[in-house]
């Protein structure tokens, strides 16, 4: 049975019962998985090569993931939007808001990030989505007419995508969770303000605390007079400034 593992290493352990199924052992599939994993053999195709942790830690600058979420106005309609999110920068793009997301949708808004992107796409190598019915294969076309390798991720798999689950996560709890949407374009105005909150303002614990558009931490400004609280400091501003004459003050 080892030998058979290490022969053919794209052989999974269904795979090999069968083999020994056709050579005349009868052996269950659990007894082919406890001999291989007592002898330290991952199932395949992990035989080689990176773990898929490990892919997306060295591929991080060279991966844009996508993925679709959804939110309910007070009307009861529901709206779907579709985000990429850039590994490496973390860079965040909402690129579209409808009720009725198509395949022709969908390519369109592929083809705007493009357009937005411009040259820096020659950074990025991957697009990491997974299997929905809204992607086409016209939608993987536009990346990769821009020399992009389309990965799609296993079925219910979303762990394989969890940096976008994350960040929808985030948009759902800063956002949507406290604000009550009245339709599809006061949504898209809240979306599009927080996007740009995300991108500028927002730091983030995988870059050091900053934002995804910032490249260096912004000077500190020490306030010398640190001896008096701050609430002295602005009543006695405001003491001075009554205090002084109209035709006096600045």
């Amino acid at each position: 049975m080892l030998r058979l593992a290490r022969e053919n290493p794209r052989w999974g352990h269904r795979r090999i019962q069968g083999e020994l199924a056709r050579l005349g052992h009868r052996i269950a599939y659990s007894t082919v998985w406890r001999i291989l994993h007592d002898a330290g053999t991952d199932p395949a195709p992990r035989r080689c090569g990176p773990t898929w942790r490990q892919f997306l830690t060295a591929q991080a600058k060279g991966i844009i993931a996508a993925d679709f979420f959804h939110l309910d106005t007070v009307l009861g309609t529901r709206l779907y939007a579709l985000a990429f999110l850039e590994h490496g920068t973390r860079r965040l793009h909402i690129t579209g808001l409808t009720a009725h997301p198509t395949q022709a949708w969908t390519t369109q808004q592929a083809r705007n990030l493009a357009a937005d992107l411009g040259h820096r796409t020659q950074s990025l190598r991957f697009l990491l989505r997974d299997r929905d019915g809204k992607y086409s294969q016209t939608f993987d076309t536009v990346f990769q007419a821009d020399d992009l390798h389309v990965i799609k991720s296993a079925p219910q798999a979303p762990r394989m995508n969890a940096h976008c689950e994350r960040v929808i996560g985030t948009i759902r709890r800063e956002l949507l969770d406290h604000i009550l949407t009245t339709g599809e374009a006061h949504a898209r105005q809240v979306l599009t303000t927080y996007e740009d909150h995300y991108n500028r303002h927002r730091p983030h614990q995988a870059r050091d605390q900053l934002p995804p558009e910032a490249r260096q931490h912004p000077a500190p400004v020490h306030d010398l007079d640190t001896h008096r609280p701050l609430r002295t400091r602005i009543l006695g501003g405001l003491i001075n400034e009554i205090k002084t004459p109209p035709d006096q003050q600045r």
